[in-house]
């Protein structure tokens, strides 16, 4: 037996110990995970080999150093020339087993490309535009096709467009809405090479989309296209190609919808010039429309004064001439929900612009309002002498008319029922506080513009940080533009080379093989300070050519 002295030797033995092994799970952290895996499958090994000469082989084995996974393998992966019967491809682990079920032309060079098909499973990451080649003869076609894809609209390098190659004899395919045999992926600098090609003439196209089917079949679709035909010769380089939206030919309705509210919305697939609307049924029901269009004309919103139909057809026309027609069924007794707003020209901070008045939008047509129940304070105090005044051309739009003051709170009040819309529904009691923002957070910007061909026009737009356009000017000689009340930040010029003078980019055609209108992106940044008046020089380039 242990003696006290043993005893209290083995208690601080076994208190030591288990400090240590309090301090060794106190000091114990997980692991640490390294940077995010961004490399994409790598081949390691291809049987028969990549760049086979007189190959005979009916099966083919891809060996690659991960596991990995087939995305959309019947859209992505294609083989040049195109075969009857389509392989067939498989997945064994880390391996892509592809079995020809048709015999091969002889002398000729076949391209399989892979598109954005082959993907890791953990990350997915894509391995872009891998391609398998080989031939049936001793020689392999080598010629090459590369250049750039840019946005029009941005002038920025497109990433992730297809850049399609057509042979003259093949080029009806890409308006028969067929999917093409050779193409490739632009990378993150809008940059593409389509390898392994035979000499021959060919037409390229270039196509940015969401969906990944690569036929142009959608209005929101961006296309581009050289209008002159490549004889490849030689390997050739430096092909810019151009996307764009086309403007569609016909008429459609994106989207018709008969809202909770009773209203009618409807989105357009094309900006119209001079559009309208009719009720074509019920019949005499035309009277009691109200259409309020947005200012690009590229949808509407239809109120109906009176509500006493079962159905109704609304007919749609740009001009004068008829476009489509739509229709919509309801219940005569069915009641609808509305709720009426209102919005301010006021910034975040329900500040208004100084050297602007108030105005009100409300969000249905108001029929009648009563001045006796909206009020007006100045920092406490009723004013008498303001009004509230509707706009002429805007049946949801008012006008406050009073002589606002810097440094002076307001707050605007529409008591219950000082609006009524047209269905006859009241406002409910609305109070609205503001004041006029500070002279110090804006600034005045004059641009002079130095213009390449006073023959010509240009129209000049100022874009903000988020390129949305504040203001367009068409110019036609060299000229100042005045820019005031502009809030401080950071802003862009982009100019659209105006050719047929009309005020407004148009748009090209793929069948009809016209171009889109150029247009240029100063790359300088206009950075306005508080309370400043800057001055600023813009020279537009030459308009390039057009291919």
């Amino acid at each position: 037996m242990l003696n006290q002295k043993g005893l209290n030797l083995l208690k601080k033995v076994c208190l030591f110990s288990i400090v240590l092994a309090f301090l060794a799970c106190a000091n114990r952290q997980l692991p640490q995970g390294g940077p995010r895996d961004r490399t994409p499958p790598k081949l390691i090994k291809a049987d028969p080999e990549n760049s086979t000469r007189n190959f005979s082989a009916k099966r083919i084995k891809l060996d690659f150093d991960e596991f990995f996974k087939l995305n959309n393998p019947s859209q992505e992966i294609t083989m040049t020339p195109s075969p009857a019967k389509q392989p067939e491809y498989k997945t064994n682990k880390k391996s892509i087993i592809i079995d020809l079920r048709d015999s091969l032309e002889k002398n000729t060079t076949y391209v399989i490309n892979f598109g954005k098909a082959i993907a890791d499973v953990n990350e997915g990451n894509v391995l872009k535009n891998f391609t398998y080649v080989f031939s049936t003869g001793q020689h392999i076609d080598s010629l090459s096709i590369s250049g750039t894809v840019i946005n029009n609209e941005t002038q920025e390098r497109q990433k992730d467009a297809t850049v399609m190659l057509f042979n003259l004899k093949q080029d009806t395919a890409f308006f028969g809405k067929k999917k093409p045999t050779v193409y490739t992926t632009t990378d993150s600098s809008g940059n593409f090479t389509l390898n392994n090609l035979h000499a021959d003439q060919y037409r390229i196209y270039a196509l940015f989309e969401k969906s990944p089917d690569k036929i142009y079949n959608r209005d929101e679709e961006l296309i581009g296209y050289l209008k002159k035909d490549i004889n490849l010769t030689s390997d050739t380089s430096n092909i810019q190609l151009k996307v764009f939206r086309q403007e569609p030919d016909k008429f459609r309705l994106t989207v018709r919808s008969f809202d909770q509210d009773g209203k009618m919305s409807f989105v357009f697939n094309k900006n119209l010039e001079t559009p309208s609307i009719k009720i074509i049924y019920p019949k005499d029901y035309d009277k009691f429309k109200i259409v309020d269009f947005s200012k690009t004309n590229d949808s509407a919103m239809l109120y109906m004064k009176n509500m006493d139909f079962d159905s109704i057809r609304v007919a749609f026309f740009d001009k004068d001439k008829p476009l489509d027609s739509t229709s919509f069924r309801k219940g005569k007794k069915e009641s609808f929900i509305r709720i009426l707003n209102f919005n301010y020209n006021l910034n975040g901070d329900f500040k208004l612009k100084p050297g602007y008045g108030l105005a009100v939008k409300t969000n249905f047509p108001i029929e009648t309002y009563d001045q006796s129940l909206i009020s007006l304070k100045e920092d406490s105090t009723d004013v008498t002498n303001f009004s509230i005044e509707r706009d002429s051309s805007n049946l949801k739009k008012f006008n406050l008319k009073y002589k606002l003051k810097q440094n002076s709170n307001y707050i605007l009040t529409f008591e219950d029922g000082a609006f009524t819309d047209i269905f006859g529904d009241k406002n409910k009691k609305t109070v609205r506080k503001f004041g006029l923002d500070k002279e110090q957070n804006y600034s005045q910007l004059t641009l002079t513009v130095n213009v390449p061909d006073t023959g010509k026009s240009y129209i000049v737009q100022l874009l903000n940080d988020e390129k949305i356009v504040l203001r367009s000017t068409t110019l036609h000689e060299n000229s100042s533009i005045v820019y005031k009340n502009f809030l401080t930040g950071k802003y862009r010029i982009k100019v659209i080379y105006d050719t047929n003078g009309n005020g407004k980019w148009d748009s090209g055609n793929v069948k009809k093989r016209t171009q889109p209108e150029n247009i240029w992106v100063s790359k300088e940044i206009l950075t306005l300070r508080p309370n400043w008046e800057q001055q600023s020089t813009i020279t537009i380039p030459k308009e390039p050519a057009t291919y």
